[in-house]
């Protein structure tokens, strides 16, 4: 039996293109966490980025022809999700939200260690509000590079080309979002928990971009 987990983004973009639309799965499920940690970083709710989320997923799958394979999937979604937070902000006029309290209560972790316990499980819960909360008041720009490149883990020049600006421009940017956060928090929480996509929401999100691709 195929082991689909091991097949890479071009693999799966181009069997899809060749009539196995079921396989998107895949890519939902890979990247929930990186879009749902770039919806957030634009502070917006959990319930608006998840749409924000569905309408990427879908954007990607009707232009994935286009998709030049020369270049990296993962930057070329996160780009997509960019522009759908970008035009969101500017049709509504969105105004900023601070992190709910509700976000992450009661959930499973997508990563989670089989020794956790109640009392950490909280104390992590509390220290990733007080983490969200110092990053929603760091400018907008400067918080975005921050996201792209500690958050979900692209290299200067992805960042760069994500957000169409220079790769000094990124380094700088990166440098002063840091020093605007509290050094406590910093060496107290790494940023790779931010704004995690739990695993009851990924499920949720595959189920909701499938039912329009296979309808």
């Amino acid at each position: 039996m195929e082991n689909k987990k091991y097949l890479t983004e071009i693999d799966i973009i181009n069997r899809i293109l060749n009539g196995e639309k079921p396989l998107y799965e895949l890519i939902v499920r890979r990247f929930n966490s990186y879009l749902y940690k770039v919806g957030r970083s634009y502070n917006f709710s959990h319930e608006d980025t998840q749409d924000l989320m569905q309408d990427t997923y879908i954007d990607a799958f009707r232009n994935l022809s286009r998709f030049e394979q020369r270049a990296n999937f993962k930057t070329w979604l996160i780009r997509i999700m960019l522009n759908n937070c970008y035009h969101k902000k500017e049709k509504s006029s969105f105004k900023n939200e601070r992190a709910r309290d509700n976000i992450n209560e009661n959930l499973t972790p997508m990563f989670n260690n089989a020794d956790n316990n109640a009392t950490k499980q909280i104390n992590n819960r509390e220290l990733g509000h007080i983490i969200e909360q110092s990053l929603s008041c760091i400018p907008e720009d400067y918080r975005i590079v921050f996201a792209l490149r500690e958050m979900n883990g692209l290299n200067v020049a992805e960042t760069a080309e994500a957000l169409h600006i220079s790769q000094s421009n990124v380094k700088i940017k990166l440098h002063r979002a840091k020093s605007m956060l509290r050094k406590e928090i910093e060496r107290s929480y790494t940023a790779v928990d931010l704004y995690e996509f739990n695993l009851i929401y990924c499920d949720a999100m595959v189920n909701r971009v499938m039912e329009k691709i296979l309808s």
